[in-house]
């Protein structure tokens, strides 16, 4: 009878030492693909600090200056449309090591860039690596994690893009003192470097590994990241989904409801760009001097402070979104986003720059509309997007809705100072105040609930014909 007892107790000790070890190990693996964020963010930060600089030296107009910033993201929409095919051809950890690479030979290129032509034409290049990870990273971290807490995992991506983005600008804010421009776009290559190794490290992801007919080495790196008892389930649920094998374009032509999917993504993805908050991303001391900062330096100090309140407020997300769910955080973020912007551009109509009374009240605002997209559009709709879309077209999803991003992404960058010159302040920030009131109406309508639901189990509701709303119950 003792014998018995402690052989129970021994292997009980030892079930949860292997959850421990399967837990510690999941991290591990969501960190090092989280890293792609990191870059991603590095190089959306940079060129904040760097534009005032490059400006001066090549002597750029404001529609130059415009393409500079642009010229990332319409690479980023080739490295985007690329990565799908490189993804289900070579595996989501061979598209993450691709563009590792293209991070590390872009960023030394764009510091020797010898004009501003020069310069965006690297810049298109760049953008190929960030598109690559924008695409593969959040699918990685989909296909590894367990579902209990899928969307904390996946939300640890757009944390690492926000550490990125502020480390992006101290660095640049220490470097401004020199002009040194050169030295904050080269010395992104040592990131990309670590990002490289550590992916190296990484297992592939088991789901297409089965997708690639191996299906010992995806059972192999399940039994690393799965409780014992959770192997074989989930393994017969991947198989399941894949037994009609259907590429996604296809898919898309003969499937109505993966159509609506699609359509979902697209709005989703642009969705979180008219939000206005790569407006602030990218033109942040320029936003700090319309409100009557002048100083270079209280620009550039101002910017890390929204890069801070970027990163501190995405941990919201992460310790709520497996918790309450996404659409909770969505609603209230979205409200923080519209009233933020509304206010914003009330300061601006009432002449912020010259009340200080006024300035606080703008600044406030600007920074609240930070916390409310850090907490829920950021990081919860690349948790949606990597959830819905059915394992056999994921990639053609994905893709699509990721082009969509760096499109829409394109589309501010490119139009933000034109707005300023032709509208002004106040009307461009009241415009992205009533797109984010808008965007609540959509999240109601059509967006679904995903928390704790397998990927699976939304693949079969969706396929089965349920509401877009309704595929995630």
């Amino acid at each position: 009878m003792n014998e018995n007892i402690v052989r129970a107790d021994e292997l009980v000790a030892g079930e949860l030492k292997e959850a421990r070890k399967s837990k510690k190990l999941v991290y591990v693996v969501a960190f090092t693909a989280a890293l792609a964020g990191l870059l991603f963010g590095l190089d959306i930060g940079v060129i904040s600090g760097a534009l005032p600089f490059i400006a001066k030296q090549f002597q750029a107009t404001t529609l130059a200056q415009e393409f500079v910033v642009s010229s990332l993201l319409v690479g980023a929409v080739i490295g985007t449309l690329l990565s799908g095919l490189i993804s289900r051809r070579w595996g989501r950890k061979d598209a993450l090591l691709v563009s590792a690479v293209i991070f590390a030979l872009g960023s030394v290129l764009s510091s020797v860039a010898p004009n501003a032509d020069i310069l965006m034409a690297v810049r298109l290049f760049l953008g190929v690596a960030v598109g690559m990870a924008s695409f593969t990273a959040p699918l990685y971290l989909a296909e590894m994690a367990p579902q209990r807490i899928r969307g904390g995992l996946i939300s640890m991506y757009q944390l690492m893009i926000t550490i990125g983005i502020l480390a992006a600008y101290l660095s640049d804010t220490f470097l401004s003192y020199g002009g040194h421009w050169r030295v904050m776009l080269g010395i992104l290559v040592i990131p990309s470097v670590l990002m490289f190794v550590g992916i190296y490290l990484l297992p592939k992801s088991p789901r297409w590994l089965v997708l690639a007919g191996r299906k010992k080495s995806a059972r192999a790196v399940l039994e690393k990241l799965r409780h014992a008892d959770e192997v074989e389930a989930e393994l017969e649920a991947i198989e399941e989904t894949i037994e009609t094998k259907q590429g996604g374009f296809q898919l898309f032509l003969s499937n109505k409801q993966f159509r609506k999917v699609i359509f979902l993504g697209i709005a989703l993805q642009a969705i979180q760009q008219f939000t206005g908050m790569n407006v602030v991303m990218y033109y942040a001391p320029k936003i700090f001097n319309l409100a009557g900062f002048t100083s270079a330096v209280e620009a550039m100090w101002g910017t890390v402070l929204v890069g801070l309140i970027n990163v501190l407020a995405t941990f919201i997300a992460i310790a709520l979104v497996d918790k309450i769910g996404r659409k909770p955080i969505l609603f209230a973020g979205f409200c923080v986003m519209g009233l933020s912007m509304g206010t914003l551009g009330l300061m601006f109509h009432f002449g912020m720059q010259t009340s200080h009374t006024l300035q606080f009240i703008g600044i406030a605002a600007l920074l609240m509309f930070i916390v409310g997209f850090a907490m829920s559009a950021g990081p919860i709709i690349w948790v949606i997007c990597s959830e819905i879309y059915p394992l056999s077209g994921r990639d053609f999803g994905i893709t699509i809705s990721t082009a969509t991003n760096w499109v829409c992404n394109a589309i501010i960058g490119a139009t933000f100072l034109t707005l300023l010159q032709v509208a002004g302040p106040a009307h461009t920030f009241w415009l992205y105040g009533g797109l984010n009131v808008v965007f609540i109406i959509v999240l109601f309508i059509f967006v679904p609930e995903t928390k704790g639901v397998s990927l699976e189990k939304i693949e079969d509701n969706l396929m089965s014909g349920k509401r877009l709303v309704r595929i995630g119950r």
